[in-house]
């Protein structure tokens, strides 16, 4: 198949160019994919895309008109995409629902131990000479109860590790997960998990029914001093509550991978750049909060189960073979 791959970035030519082989006609553009870019998938049959690409409505039917048959996601989360669009104008959609669970929850991992630990301060600290203590005081992990929210394979990952490390997990999903169980992790209800856990860390899709489930009416019911961590979704949080709440002092550490209005700013250099996003630009300012850049999918072995995954999704539409991985 002739495939466009939009938000193409230098890793992404190197590993779905080593997955594909000579299998299919594969083209990379750097834009996202939305409206104004739309135009560029004229003569393809299939695109590929990205997080932040952009199939409404509008960009699904200029793709039915264009020829485009398939949209192949090299990711999991799949609300970029109007998925009753795609089934009206015929449209395949399908996507990675499994790339490295580990990739993820490692990372989530990561960000709970340097906000506590203050890694990101005391790093600085020492490169200027500076070996003093103060302020750099954490907690032991060891006995935090920590709430996750969402118990899929990247959840059921965070709570294999915290259990290592000595935490009681609470869980809230609506489909609870044996995996877990036998863990020893307990599901709850979302307000109890809130009440009881010192740290909370987000594992689920954003759909219409999630959408800012950290608002502030859920930041007041948690425990003075919580610690949020989000690699999920940037609209599963009110990120003007999530503000509020850090000036109060009622979260006491926050690890974002994820922010509602990335679209227009990870991925890129823009450090040359003035932010104009205020909302993002006051989350920098407190020194309790660590923010990445959508990385956390970032390993070898995710890229490379990504780009096997989306070259094999789209060899078996075009063979019409059963596919497995269809969204939604």
């Amino acid at each position: 198949m002739n495939v466009a791959i939009f938000s193409a970035k230098k890793y992404d030519r190197e590993f779905l160019n080593a997955a594909n082989g000579s299998l299919h006609k594969l083209r990379f553009f750097e834009p996202h994919l939305n409206e104004e870019t739309v135009s560029l998938a004229a003569g393809f049959e299939a695109v590929c895309v990205f997080v932040n690409d952009q199939m409404n409505a509008a960009v699904i039917a200029t793709l039915e008109s264009l020829g485009v048959r398939l949209i192949a996601l090299r990711c999991a989360g799949y609300n970029n995409v109007d998925l009753s669009a795609a089934t009206k104008h015929g449209i395949t959609v399908v996507r990675v629902p499994a790339y490295s669970p580990y990739a993820v929850a490692e990372h989530t991992i990561a960000l709970m131990l340097a906000l506590n630990r203050k890694l990101h301060r005391a790093y600085n600290r020492v490169r200027e000479g500076n070996f003093a203590l103060d302020g750099l005081v954490g907690f032991d992990l060891h006995g935090k109860t920590v709430g996750v929210i969402g118990t899929g394979q990247i959840g059921t990952v965070v709570a294999q590790i915290l259990t290592g490390f000595g935490c009681p997990i609470l869980a809230f999903d609506p489909f609870p997960n044996a995996a877990c169980r036998s863990l020893g992790v307990r599901y709850v209800e979302l307000n109890e998990l809130f009440a009881q856990s010192d740290i909370i860390t987000l594992h689920c899709p954003l759909t219409p029914e999630n959408k800012y489930i950290i608002n502030d009416a859920a930041i007041a019911r948690m425990k003075n001093g919580v610690m949020l961590i989000n690699t999920s979704r940037g609209a599963l949080l009110d990120t003007l509550a999530i503000i509020e709440r850090l000036k109060s002092g009622k979260i006491s550490y926050l690890g974002l991978d994820v922010y509602e209005e990335e679209e227009e700013i990870f991925f890129e250099d823009r450090s040359g750049w003035i932010l104009s996003d205020d909302v993002f630009a006051r989350l920098l300012t407190f020194p309790n909060v660590i923010i990445t850049g959508h990385q956390a999918f970032f390993t070898r072995e995710a890229l490379l189960n990504i780009a096997a995954t989306t070259i094999d999704n789209i060899t078996k539409f075009e063979n019409n073979q059963p596919l497995e991985n269809l969204a939604g």
